[in-house]
């Protein structure tokens, strides 16, 4: 005769955190974690995610993915197969920077190279790592299982010196090239930065420029005499630096006169301006297709042995959204910009210095 068992009671109201606390004893107690990574079996499977700063308390958006880094790992031990997951701690960069700085009272390039180098660095190291504890009871909590003890640093000589490897590798298979590339940049740090660093302590703000529109005159062209061409910009002081007009070759846009000169403008553009060009008139109508390859006399005279520079050509970039339908390029300043140039073979230039001040090209 079978016995009839009842199925436990449970508790209606059960506290989550209290039941997460005690699966995490267990896994504790019996090392399950450590064990997962002892036990010998033949395949492998390496998993290591990008490491955070440890300068920096963790939010929710590491929790977020580290929930999702877990899984996998998780996964690939349930297959029976062998996951160390060592953490790491990622010690370079302007984060560890910043926050030093602040430490120590100073601010910018200058004042580091005062202040020395080598003592700079040495409190980067010691204040780089600060929070580890509070990251390692974080990722505790979170249920998440990777090895802290074991763990690897990027200011480590062994991590530092195994990049230095792989470089020399890449270069040694013809993989490493030198180009300019448009980055963003911080002034008063002197140094490019990334994507991610521009969005540091909400450092990305939206603020009003003033925008230009320049006037700028057609040459070598009979179809075209006594016309200019009008530009429009929301950076005026990279015009110096102009080597090139972008226009979109499917968009309409105007040729106006007032018997004195002749205007190009983009036809949707005209309402905007209305009131500026009130003495013109519609003289024909053009697609951008028939300005390609028409060239202009520079606005300054500061680059103007630039070889394939100043002419229009095309850019898919170029929209009705703003403007005047007409793009001033400046290679050095925009990416669209340096790309587009650099695909009409022309040569980047930049003519500011490591604090963004005018080189001595720009004269005026």
């Amino acid at each position: 005769m079978t016995e009839n068992k009842k199925f436990p009671q449970l508790n209606p109201k059960p506290n989550f955190s209290s039941i997460e606390q005690s699966v995490l004893e267990i896994w504790k107690r019996d090392n399950t974690f450590r064990e997962s990574v002892e036990k010998k079996v033949n395949e492998e499977f390496v998993f290591y995610d990008g490491p955070p700063f440890a300068n920096g308390l963790p939010h929710y958006g590491h929790l977020l993915t580290g929930f999702v880094k877990d899984i996998i790992p998780r996964f690939q031990t349930m297959l029976g197969k062998k996951v160390d997951r060592r953490f790491g701690w990622d010690c370079h960069g302007l984060p560890a920077e910043m926050e030093s700085e602040k430490e120590l009272g100073l601010s910018g390039r200058a004042e580091i190279i005062n202040f020395g180098v080598e003592k700079f660095n040495d409190h980067c190291q010691t204040s780089v790592m600060k929070y580890t504890k509070e990251w390692e009871k974080s990722v505790d909590r979170q249920a998440r299982w990777v090895d802290f003890e074991n763990d690897y640093k990027t200011m480590d000589l062994s991590y530092m010196e195994s990049v230095i490897w792989a470089f020399k590798e890449l270069w040694k298979k013809g993989l490493i090239y030198e180009k300019d590339r448009v980055m963003p940049y911080s002034w008063k740090a002197e140094t490019p930065i990334s994507n991610f660093e521009t969005r540091l302590d909400d450092s990305y703000r939206e603020r009003e420029d003033p925008a230009v529109t320049v006037k700028i005159h057609l040459i070598n062209n009979e179809n075209f005499q006594n016309t200019s061409i009008l530009i429009w910009t929301t950076t005026p002081w990279t015009l110096p630096s102009n080597l090139g007009i972008a226009v979109n070759e499917n968009l309409d846009y105007l040729l106006m006169s007032n018997t004195k000169e002749d205007l190009i403008i983009g036809e949707f553009a005209l309402k905007k301006y209305q009131e500026d060009l009130e003495e013109f008139k519609v003289k024909r109508r053009l697609k951008g297709s028939d300005l390609l390859g028409l060239q202009y006399r520079p606005l300054f005279e500061y680059f103007s042995n630039t070889k394939n520079a100043f002419r229009i050509f095309s850019g898919e970039f170029v929209n009705t959204e703003e403007g005047t339908g007409i793009v001033h390029m400046a290679p050095g300043f925009g990416e669209e910009d340096q790309i587009t140039c650099e695909a009409n073979g022309i040569e980047t230039v930049c003519p500011v210095d490591s604090q963004g001040k005018f080189t001595s090209e720009v004269k005026d």
